[in-house]
């Protein structure tokens, strides 16, 4: 992207030196290469915020640039710095139900985590309390559960999934 057509790299110069006109030229121009870029780099939903948000960083910053040349590899490093702004902005997040499992686990005392995990483990049924024992206890691999029960490891993962979630459900019911 270094051959600039030659309109292009005097629309670049021209924006260079603070023309006005030229600048807003310069980014209708560039808008389709934004967006288009965005939508590769950019969750779906940050598509246009991270457009709008690269343009007005390359209108206040296209003074800056050293060579015409390098406005479209600027313009996507710009586009891909904004698209993961946006990323660490949508982690920062109200807490998530296991973020709140984990606080309300952590403080709880020990002894009562235990009884409770006791109990939660006696009322699961045979079959999940099996594989939760073999796994979690016992320390033996899927492929061997899977062996030492007769049943496909698909199954006993399965299996293992649901019996922490009654676990996990219980632990966390109020």
């Amino acid at each position: 992207m270094t051959n600039l057509a030659p309109d292009r790299a005097d629309l670049i110069l021209a924006a260079q030196t603070g023309d006005a006109a030229s600048i807003d030229r310069l980014l209708v121009v560039c808008r389709a290469d934004a967006r288009r870029y965005a939508r590769r780099h950019c969750h779906a939903s940050d598509v246009d915020d991270a457009v709008q948000e690269t343009l007005l960083t390359i209108s206040r910053k296209v003074k800056g640039l050293k060579a015409a040349a390098a406005f479209s590899s600027w313009l996507f490093v710009v586009i891909r710095r904004e698209c993961r702004r946006l990323e660490r902005l949508m982690l920062r997040h109200d807490p998530l139900p296991d973020e709140i499992a984990e606080d309300k686990m952590l403080s709880r005392p020990d002894a009562s985590l235990r009884i409770d995990l006791a109990r939660a483990l006696e009322s699961l049924p045979a079959h999940y309390l099996e594989v939760v024992l073999l796994r979690d206890f016992e320390e033996l691999s899927i492929g061997e559960i899977a062996g030492r029960l007769g049943e496909q490891p698909g199954a006993v993962k399965s299996r293992l999934h649901r019996a922490r979630e009654l676990v996990r459900e219980y632990m966390l019911a109020d």
